[in-house]
């Protein structure tokens, strides 16, 4: 798994596709590191998106979030600008690959520069707008107003970071017996509802361990 999760429905997504990986019988390969790790943070780096999101705090001063706009907009080490960057060198790679020969759509690689060309006009956009906003952030009072002209707009934040719902790390420990019965069983069931499992109609390696002994073992020997 990735040692970092852009959102909450990505590190779920890969912990689902980890566990189907688990439940088909499929093992991990030497190389391959399936552990859970911990995401560190936003304090942790704090000229990060995640660092600026979490200083901008509803009590931030103008000053600091005019600051922390000029430091995403920066032309030396912005996000907003390597983001345009990066949009304008995907497009550029597919403009390499276009081929007009085949009058008859659809043209893939041409549709796929038009979209990144697309995204990169919008970042442009959004560069300057946050340009403009870095401006004004200068006019807007230190203090908060009343909550009744909150209410006439709509909140664009939906989302919390994913430490913040994740929580710290809980300290290392060797797992509990009980612990250890509840993994077997999960494991166990996780098998047992596989595709493959199922199809074969044949119980598992831990169905055919923990099966009772039937009553013909315990039959005793015919006498005449």
């Amino acid at each position: 798994m990735p040692e970092f999760h852009p959102s909450i429905g990505d590190a779920i997504g890969a912990a689902m596709s980890h566990n189907i990986k688990l439940a088909h019988g499929a093992v991990p390969g030497p190389d391959e590191d399936t552990r859970v790790r911990y995401i560190p943070p936003p304090g942790a780096d704090s000229y990060s998106v995640r660092g600026m999101i979490h200083r901008l705090t509803e009590d931030a001063s103008p000053g600091e979030v005019a600051s922390i706009l000029e430091e995403v907009t920066s032309a030396l080490a912005g996000v907003l600008p390597e983001l345009i960057g990066l949009t304008a060198a995907a497009a550029d790679w597919t403009r390499l690959r276009l081929s007009f020969d085949n009058p008859v759509p659809p043209n893939a690689p041409f549709e796929t520069w038009t979209r990144l060309a697309a995204a990169h006009n919008m970042l442009e956009g959004a560069q300057e707008y946050l340009l403009d906003a870095e401006a004004g952030v200068a006019a807007c009072p230190q203090e908060r107003t009343h909550p009744r002209h909150h209410e006439m707009v709509y909140e664009l934040r939906t989302r919390e970071l994913l430490h913040d719902v994740m929580g710290a790390p809980a300290p290392h420990a060797a797992p509990s017996t009980a612990d250890t019965r509840t993994e077997t069983k999960r494991q166990q069931a996780a098998q047992s509802t596989s595709p493959n499992v199922v199809a074969r109609g044949t119980p598992t390696q831990h169905e055919t361990a923990e099966a009772p002994p039937s009553a013909a073992s315990h039959r005793p020997p015919h006498t005449r």
